[in-house]
């Protein structure tokens, strides 16, 4: 399996991630001192790669956050959305039509804004609106910019008083990041986990399972860049609510059964039922498909462990692409869709 100079895009894209979190932290912050407020609840509004990080805020703000955080990945807001709201942006291009859409109704309500994007047209409203923004880089697939997206999503709240110790974590998962990347590139050929692991549910259909509050926003990611990257369908669901109803469906039809491949994500600190949970659904299903593979974090904070599940799966999408002769990069179904819908004047 060996790339080509069309598939390099993706390849450069996800070894730069961890540097991604060392340079967020160089960022200004300061100017969001002025959102320490007594707010009643956070809003993250984005869609598809900019939408990833509102999920992985709500995973890590469950116990770290005193307020209740939310994400909307669609044109409209929630009515509790107000005044006594923390709406924040999120829009890598800038121009994503449903975010537009939701900044404009936080606006009319009152709600307090923060934008975090590249340029666009969101830019350009943050800057004449008078709101904060927090610019980022430019020049990356939307997919592939997650900690430019994430991590000044986190110092931010940390500046406003939401969050404690974003610093420190994402210090310890850029950490993270650089040990695993020499284990997961290209060049590491014996021993590579996400290379493994591509070859295994080639010719599947893969079923990603992970824990609520812990890796669910793990579990999304791997769906997303597998259909974004390898062009492939993919689904996810978490534990325990799969073992109220999914697990039910391994029955039949048996030939559609024995082309899924399993992938669980766990975590040494997924409540212990939850675990035991993982280890009789595993004894359930296993005969029924074509594999089962488990991955385990690796990292001491939420963050990391979160992340170190991502980056894997990052890399098994870009492998899987590789496996099936696709260029990762492009995603000409999603660039169409865009084109239509800007040409029904709608």
């Amino acid at each position: 399996m060996s790339a080509n100079p069309l598939q390099e895009p993706m390849k450069s894209y996800l070894y730069g991630l961890p540097e991604q979190f060392t340079q967020c932290l160089e960022l200004n912050y300061e100017e969001l001192e002025r959102y320490r407020k007594p707010y009643q609840n956070l809003m993250i509004s984005g869609l598809g790669g900019s939408a990833i990080g509102g999920d992985i805020l709500r995973t890590y703000a469950f116990e770290a956050a005193a307020l209740p955080v939310y994400v909307n990945r669609g044109y409209e807001l929630p009515r509790f959305v107000d005044n006594n709201t923390l709406f924040i942006a999120v829009s890598y291009s800038g121009n994503t039509e449903e975010t537009l859409t939701a900044y404009e109704q936080a606006k009319a309500r009152g709600a307090d804004i923060l934008v975090i994007s590249s340029g666009g047209t969101l830019t350009d409203h943050a800057r004449n609106d008078g709101y904060p923004l927090v610019a980022i880089p430019g020049g990356l697939s939307p997919r592939a910019a997650t900690g430019y997206l994430l991590a000044p999503l986190l110092l931010s709240l940390q500046k406003a008083g939401i969050l404690k110790d974003a610093r420190s974590d994402i210090e310890e998962t850029a950490a993270v990041l650089f040990s695993l990347r020499d284990l997961l590139q290209p060049g590491r050929q014996e021993n590579n986990l996400a290379m493994s692991i591509a070859a295994v549910i080639k010719d599947a259909i893969p079923i990603i399972w992970g824990s609520v509050n812990h890796t669910e926003a793990a579990a999304l990611r791997w769906k997303a860049q597998i259909n974004e990257n390898a062009k492939s369908p993919a689904y996810y669901n978490v534990f325990p609510e799969l073992n109220h109803n999914e697990i039910v469906g391994f029955e039949a039809p048996q030939q559609l059964l024995s082309q899924l491949a399993v992938i669980i994500l766990r975590d040494s600190r997924d409540h212990q039922r939850v675990q035991q949970r993982m280890e009789i659904t595993r004894g359930v299903i296993e005969s029924k498909v074509k594999k089962v593979v488990e991955v385990e974090s690796a990292g001491e904070s939420l963050l990391a462990r979160i992340y170190s599940l991502i980056y894997i799966g990052d890399y098994v999408s870009y492998y899987l692409a590789l496996e099936y002769g696709i260029d990762p990069t492009p995603v000409k179904v999603i660039d169409y869709l865009k084109a239509e819908l800007a040409g029904s004047g709608s």
